[in-house]
């Protein structure tokens, strides 16, 4: 297969820790400490004022923030920050707070999504099948419309890839049958072999006329790809946006980030998943032992859920005027099912992945079946998994056997007891890394997309993914959810007793700081 590369091979570098919260709370403690002692050599005499005037502007951050809406377990940890930072933490966190450079593409977003609110239209016929079937989840699909134009669509070619191989096969083949327009969102670029490969297609698809567009996210600034790429793939006739380039200490940006996965072709095929564009993820490289990941291909009318969820972030930086010439291009197709590509974005204060997560807990009648990457709860979705187990509801967690983020997986393994108590059943995957994020419940319900089980996707990312209810595939992701267990070791409370003491005791302390992880 020929392959496109603009790129020299280069390392990876070790940056990103300069340009995360991790890098910023290291820099405040020692700022903090610098700060104490200058103060203590320069104004020994004043010393008791300066404490005293900076312990009351910090009281008075700290009784804001207790007063807040925040979710407890971040209010914990900005207080922890602030008490242990003083007046530095107190700055930072108010400087987090006012979101500068980020507030604007915030009321900009939601803007867009309520100009184009009426470019798709909810059939009543298809919410009026559905009640009958299934009222319950009509409830949620209301509410997933509300919250940014997400109709449920019937009559949806709707395939399930295992693995991100899988989806690689079928989209380096779909993409070579685009004759209008092709629109790529991914959180990861990296060149290789992956990428390469859709470079190559879509430098030849460029020059014959298609309309091809690729968004990436600044993250992949830092270590990935240069700062100009954008601009060697518009030599291509592809046009390319960076969404938030990183830079360190100077905005609050590396706070929201695109961590969306989204292909859409002609508006006729969709994919949605977890599978990013780098080689890692279809095992063409090894990274963490094998790496599970999944992904869905969606053909019909709710791939203009997609459409109108890339257009809109587009728009952020280059408005598009016509919308329509983009959607209703797909046919009705005779499947069963329902399908609601849906997506979830930081500024709206609405958890909207959350909220679909715990409908699924809390609707549950047979079984919730689920694997994440990791694992960082909130009070309201820990609360969610104990009760669904505790019902009777069997409730099943896979998570990675190797880590790709050893301090992150010590965090996780901090909530297996407490799970285990309630009665969820948690699996380390053996041979490698679980980047899936999947839902499915009742042979009914299920959920694909790039949603993790932890604050950044539930709070700080725009992501997506796609509601599925009573379609062919569900069938196909249970499946795979029970061959996936078949090579995963079960957790017990023997297995945490010999857990090693320092991860036992680092994964405490980073639970911590875990809303800023």
């Amino acid at each position: 297969m020929e392959e496109l590369h603009l790129l020299k091979k280069h390392k990876k570098g070790f940056l990103r820790i300069v340009f995360s919260r991790t890098g910023i709370i290291i820099l405040l403690l020692m700022l903090a400490i610098l700060c104490f002692l200058i103060t203590e050599m320069l104004f020994a005499a004043l010393i008791f004022k300066i404490l005293g005037g900076l312990g009351l502007f910090n009281l008075c951050v700290i009784v804001y923030l207790i007063n807040s809406d925040m979710d407890s377990s971040a209010k914990l940890t900005w207080i922890l920050v602030i008490s242990f930072t003083s007046f530095f933490g107190t700055m930072f966190y108010l400087y987090t707070k006012a979101n500068f450079g980020s507030r604007a593409v915030g009321y900009s977003y939601i803007d867009l999504i309520k100009k184009h609110r009426d470019e798709i239209s909810q059939d009543k016929a298809v919410i009026t099948r559905l009640e009958a079937d299934s009222p319950e989840t009509v409830d949620l699909v209301r509410y997933l419309n509300r919250s940014g134009t997400y109709p449920i669509i019937s009559g949806n070619k709707v395939t399930y890839y295992p693995l991100g191989e899988n989806k690689f096969e079928a989209m380096l083949d779909d993409l070579r049958k685009a004759e209008k327009f092709i629109f790529l969102e991914y959180f990861i670029v990296d060149e290789g072999h992956m990428w390469g490969s859709i470079l190559r297609i879509l430098a030849d698809k460029a020059q014959q006329g298609v309309d091809v567009r690729v968004m990436y996210d600044g993250t992949c600034a830092i270590s990935l790809l240069p700062y100009n790429y954008p601009k060697r793939l518009e030599k291509l006739g592809i046009k390319c946006k960076m969404f938030s380039p990183l830079r360190p200490f100077l905005s609050t940006h590396y706070n929201y980030r695109d961590h969306r996965k989204i292909l859409v072709i002609d508006g006729k095929v969709g994919y949605n998943g977890g599978v990013n564009l780098a080689d890692e993820y279809i095992n063409h490289i090894e990274r963490f032992g094998h790496w599970k990941d999944t992904a869905i291909r969606i053909e019909g009318k709710a791939v203009d859920n997609l459409t109108l969820m890339f257009l809109n972030m587009w728009s952020l930086w280059q408005k598009e005027p016509d919308y329509k010439s983009y959607l209703g291009l797909a046919e009705n197709f005779d499947d069963k099912g329902y399908a609601v590509p849906f997506g979830d974005n930081p500024f709206d204060d609405d958890k909207v992945g959350e909220k679909v997560y715990m409908h699924i807990l809390n609707r549950a009648n047979s079984y919730v079946h689920i694997m994440s990457p990791y694992l960082i709860l909130d009070d309201e979705l820990l609360t969610a998994l104990k009760y669904s187990a505790e019902r009777g509801i069997d409730t099943k967690l896979i998570l990675p056997g190797i880590p790709d983020k050893k301090a992150v997986y010590a965090l996780a393994k901090t909530y297996f007891k407490t799970l285990l108590n309630s009665g969820v059943e948690i699996y380390l995957y053996t041979p490698g890394f679980v980047h899936a994020k999947v839902f499915v419940s009742d042979d009914c319900k299920a959920v694909v997309g790039t949603i993790n089980l932890d604050y950044r996707s539930l709070y700080h990312h725009f992501e997506c993914g796609t509601f599925l209810y009573d379609a062919d595939c569900i069938s196909e992701i249970e499946a795979d959810y029970q061959a996936t267990l078949e090579k995963c070791e079960r957790v017990n409370y023997e297995s945490i007793k010999k857990e090693k003491l320092f991860t036992k005791l680092r994964g405490r302390f980073m639970r911590l700081i875990a809303p800023l992880l």
